[in-house]
């Protein structure tokens, strides 16, 4: 009875995941009760979300629905509000790539107060995450940046790295020259084949001439 009171205070959303949290874990007992309240805790309690907002970070702002007055009669109308939704291609530090993501201007906006995708992701809690899809992406965060912590840095003495340093100057240095090469040997090809080009268009017009003269011999005979 206990169990049931606390998930009629959560909204349909959160019921909904929570119960899934249980059936992956293999039961409602498998866990303690303090986990399991943890759990409720940061389960996200916002009530509807629009089926775009589970494929992108909408940071809270989604379809809204009202009425449209008219002006002459005050008629009113149905009518919606969506979201202004971009494709943006965020910086992820951890990741060491762009990140191609829908998002809102409002978590945009978000976004670079926090200063990064990143570190908006490490700020907001699990309870304000409205999508399945950004609490999976926290935690993954989250993992990667205490995997991160947990390892061990090296240092060389500046020589090493100045050897080190030299070392991939080298290997710059041979890829630029090969491009080089490459192109140089590239222009020698295509330089040849129009000479050879232009010498067949040569012999072509000689005997196209010399056939026009023979022609005209014959007829002057």
């Amino acid at each position: 009875r206990s169990i049931r009171n606390s998930q009629s205070k959560m909204s349909f959303r959160a019921r909904e995941i929570y119960k899934k949290v249980v059936r992956r874990v293999g039961g409602e007992g498998k866990l303690p009760a303090e986990v399991m309240d943890t759990v409720k805790n940061i389960l996200p309690n916002s009530k509807v979300v629009m089926g775009r907002a589970k494929r992108g970070i909408f940071a809270g702002r989604h379809i809204q629905f009202g009425n449209k007055v008219s002006e002459d009669g005050g008629n009113k109308s149905r009518r919606n509000w969506k979201p202004n939704v971009q494709e943006k291609r965020l910086f992820s530090y951890i990741h060491d790539r762009h990140i191609r993501v829908k998002v809102t201007t409002h978590a945009l906006r978000c976004i670079d107060k926090a200063g990064g995708i990143d570190e908006y992701l490490l700020k907001t809690p699990y309870n304000k995450m409205d999508t399945e899809m950004g609490i999976a992406w926290k935690a993954k965060i989250e993992k990667m940046y205490s995997e991160l912590a947990g390892m061990e840095v090296g240092f060389f003495p500046p020589k090493e790295e100045a050897k080190i340093e030299q070392g991939f100057e080298e290997v710059r240095s041979a890829k630029r020259e090969f491009r080089s090469e490459s192109r140089r040997a590239l222009g020698v090809a295509k330089q040849s084949q129009l000479e050879a080009t232009k010498a067949d268009d040569d012999e072509t017009t000689e005997v196209v001439d010399t056939n026009e003269e023979v022609s005209d011999v014959a007829e002057k005979s």
